[in-house]
């Protein structure tokens, strides 16, 4: 029997949502994809930037990810910033709906990634951060950095 891969290799990352948004739970859904699409995914051709998730009818869709047409496919190219169909159990789907349903939460996809063969999308439950909050976590990195600087003695000597 053939063995499969279970190795997990990052395509795109969405950095910019942990800066606008606390994420409080993450989920791994399937995503719907054509050859050419996939094909351009392998190569790293995605953007995640400005996009989020919108449950309709019992499916959850991606809105806004960026997918740029494949270079050598031809006809079968698709259009780069449509919706695309997230898979997960429908009792997930239903959880997830009645979570952002409430006030201040939104899914957001946060990467993308290879799980085995498979095209993987990484979801975050956000709420959103207030102005006051981002600079506070500016703040709280930067003192990080600092003290981390400090330890390893490349801050320089004080007179």
């Amino acid at each position: 029997m053939a063995e499969k891969k279970s190795g997990k290799k990052v395509i795109a990352q969405n950095r910019k949502a942990y800066h606008d948004y606390f994420v409080d739970e993450t989920y791994e859904a399937g995503i719907e994809l054509f050859g050419t699409e996939v094909k351009s995914v392998r190569a790293g051709n995605v953007n995640l930037k400005d996009s989020y998730c919108i449950i309709d009818a019992g499916e959850m869709y991606a809105t806004g990810i960026h997918i740029s047409p494949y270079e050598k496919g031809n006809i079968f190219n698709r259009e780069p910033l449509r919706d695309r169909k997230l898979l997960m159990h429908k009792r997930e789907i239903m959880k997830l709906h009645g979570l952002i349903s409430q006030k201040g939460f939104t899914l957001i996809p946060l990467s993308f990634y290879f799980s085995g063969s498979h095209v993987k999308v990484e979801l975050g439950l956000c709420r959103g951060k207030k102005l006051y909050d981002k600079r506070e976590d500016d703040a709280r990195k930067q003192a990080d950095r600092d003290i981390e600087r400090y330890r390893k003695g490349k801050m320089g000597k004080e007179y």
